[in-house]
């Protein structure tokens, strides 16, 4: 897999960028599956989605800024196989922040105390479910051990940051959708011969964009 020529992304590009406008809907479009019925730029989410809190979880590894998604396994309620954020539903009156820092707790081993949380991405609202999903990006000084639980997690990817911003590894598919008359174009990010897709990918085309524009000005 080449990379890009542009040096790997550093904790205050990633801070400056989060600390700028969102560009949300125009990001999360590149990476959306088409056609995605009810999802629009002036659609409003309704006051009763159910609410998830997700976490990109950066930190050092090799003198490089990773990011850690995991493919999720078939025993889980949702979305069984597919590669995932680490993160989950809101409980009662918990902050949002909190939600995506205890699901990654839970699912990976990695406590809330050993992370600082600089930012947020976009709320990506995802229709089929009736999801709201808040990302925040989160950052551990130390390289963490996984421990990942073995009901929901199947697999621990750990992807460069510099991974996501190399062009090669975004593809486009057409699959057979039992939903629409013809096939689904899906994008994707191909990393270590995994699909991510999805929300996950619309949510790390944020990022991406984010990162992009800032390295480029």
């Amino acid at each position: 897999m080449s990379h890009p020529t542009l040096a790997g992304p550093t904790l205050d590009e990633i801070r400056r960028a989060l600390a700028g406008p969102l560009p949300g809907y125009d990001a999360h479009l590149k990476m959306a599956p088409q056609p995605r019925p009810g999802w629009d730029p002036a659609f409003a989410m309704p006051a009763d989605c159910r609410e998830g809190g997700v976490l990109v979880l950066l930190y050092p590894r090799a003198d490089q800024l990773h990011l850690v998604l995991t493919r999720r396994t078939h025993t889980v309620r949702s979305h069984k196989g597919q590669i995932s954020l680490p993160g989950g539903a809101r409980e009662a009156g918990e902050p949002l922040v909190q939600t995506a820092l205890r699901e990654t707790c839970e699912e990976l081993g990695v406590p809330p105390d050993a992370t600082e949380v600089v930012g947020k991405l976009s709320t990506l609202y995802t229709p089929p479910s009736n999801y709201c999903i808040h990302p925040f990006v989160a950052h551990c000084p130390t390289t963490p051990t996984f421990r990942p639980d073995p009901v929901e997690v199947a697999q621990v990817l750990e992807v460069p940051l510099i991974t996501l911003l190399d062009p090669s590894i975004r593809r486009v598919e057409h699959w057979p959708d039992s939903r629409f008359e013809s096939p689904r174009q899906v994008p994707f990010f191909d990393i270590y011969e995994q699909v991510v897709w999805g929300a996950t990918a619309m949510i790390l085309s944020e990022l991406v964009t984010l990162l992009e524009k800032e390295q480029g000005r």
